[in-house]
C-alpha cells in the first residue's frame, strides 16, 4: 500500500505524519515542490518510528513524480494561501493551475489512485482536481466536513464538558462561513444534543465552527494544520481498511439533494473505492434553505473557474 501527500506545509507533513503513526500505508511518499523540504520533513518524521514504533516508511522529493507512481491514495494540500490585497478570483486562479499541474502529474503515474483534495479554496479546488483528473468522481472527493465537524464536536465537548469521542455530528455544504450545520443529527452517546444545551449556547457553538478557521488565523497569524492534517489522515485510513466509515466530504452531486453538476459537502461512504455511497438525509425546510443558499455561494467560485478555463 502507497500513499502520496503532495505539499509538505504544516497540513501535509502532519498528514503524513499520521498516516505514519498509525501504520496505514507501507511507503508514504511526501512531494514538495520546494528543493529539498520534502526529503527533510520526511526524514524527520521517519526518525520518529523507533520512538513510537511503526514501520510505515516516509520517503521525500522535490517535484520528482515518478517516486509517486503506484500510489493507491494521493492527498493534495498544495496551493497558495490568501495574500493582503489578493482577490478571491487571484487565489482561485493561482491555486487552479497549481492543482491542475499536481492532479496531471498524479493521474500520469497513478491512473488508479483516489483523489483526497485539502487545498483552498476547497469546493472550487476539488472540482478543478476532477476536471483534470478525468476519472470517476467517486475517485476525487474534498476534505472540509470531516474537519468542520471535529471542530463542532471540540466546542460540544467543551461546552458539555464530555468526552469527544461521545459525540457524533453532521455538517453538509461548503467549507466556512456557508456550511450547513445539523444540529437535529447531532448526539451525545445517542441523546440528542438539544436536550443538553440550550439554543442560544448551541447557536453560538454553530456559529464559532462556521468561522473556526478564521479563529486560529487571528491566533496563530497563520491557518490550521493539526486538525486538518489529522481529518485528512482519518479519510485516507477509511479507504485504505475499507472501513465503510461515513463522514461529511465535498462530493460530486448528480441529483442527489436536488442539486447537479456542483462539488458539495454532504454525507458519504468511504471505502476502498472512495466514494462508496452518498447518503441523502430527509432534510425539513429550514435545512434545505440552508443548504441551497450554500450551494449557491459554492457555484458562484465554480463558475469563476469555468470563465476562467473558458478564456484560457
Amino acid at each position: 500500500m502507497k500513499i502520496t501527500v503532495v505539499g509538505a506545509g504544516n497540513v501535509g507533513a502532519t498528514c503524513a505524519d499520521v498516516l505514519a503513526t498509525r501504520e496505514i500505508a507501507n511507503e508514504i511518499v511526501l512531494l514538495d515542490i520546494k528543493d529539498g523540504f520534502a526529503e527533510g520533513k520526511a526524514l524527520d518524521i521517519w526518525q520518529t518510528a523507533p520512538i513510537n514504533m511503526y514501520d510505515s516508511r516516509t520517503i521525500g522529493s522535490t517535484n520528482d513524480y515518478e517516486m509517486t507512481k503506484n500510489s493507491d491514495v494521493v492527498v493534495i494540500t498544495s496551493g497558495l494561501p490568501r495574500k493582503p490585497g489578493m482577490s478571491r478570483d487571484d487565489l482561485i486562479a493561482t491555486n487552479a493551475g497549481i492543482v491542475k499541474t499536481v492532479t496531471e502529474n498524479i493521474i500520469k503515474y497513478s491512473p488508479d489512485a483516489i483523489l483526497v483534495v485539502v487545498s483552498n479554496p476547497l469546493d472550487v479546488m476539488t472540482y478543478c482536481a476532477y476536471l483534470n483528473a478525468k476519472v470517476d468522481s467517486k475517485k476525487v472527493f474534498g476534505m472540509a466536513g470531516v474537519l468542520d465537524t471535529a471542530r463542532y464536536r471540540a466546542f460540544l465537548a467543551s461546552e458539555l464538558n464530555v468526552s469527544p469521542k461521545d459525540i457524533q455530528a453532521v455538517l453538509m455544504g461548503g467549507h466556512g462561513d456557508t456550511m450547513v450545520p445539523l444540529p437535529r443529527y447531532t448526539t451525545v452517546a445517542g441523546i440528542p444534543v438539544t436536550e443538553l444545551i440550550d439554543a442560544e449556547t448551541l447557536d453560538q457553538i454553530i456559529e464559532r465552527t462556521k468561522f473556526g478557521g478564521g479563529e486560529i488565523v487571528k491566533l496563530l497569524g497563520t491557518s490550521a494544520w493539526y486538525a486538518p492534517g489529522a481529518a485528512a489522515a482519518q479519510m485516507v485510513e477509511a479507504i485504505v481498511r475499507d472501513q465503510k466509515r461515513i463522514f461529511p466530504v465535498c462530493a460530486w452531486l448528480s441529483g442527489e439533494y436536488g442539486l447537479k453538476d456542483i462539488y458539495l459537502g454532504v454525507p458519504v461512504v468511504l471505502g476502498k473505492n472512495g466514494i462508496e455511497r452518498i447518503i441523502e438525509l430527509e432534510l425539513n425546510a429550514e435545512e434545505k434553505a440552508l443548504l441551497m443558499e450554500s450551494a449557491e455561494a459554492v457555484k458562484s467560485v465554480m463558475d469563476v473557474l469555468d470563465g476562467m478555463n473558458a478564456n484560457a
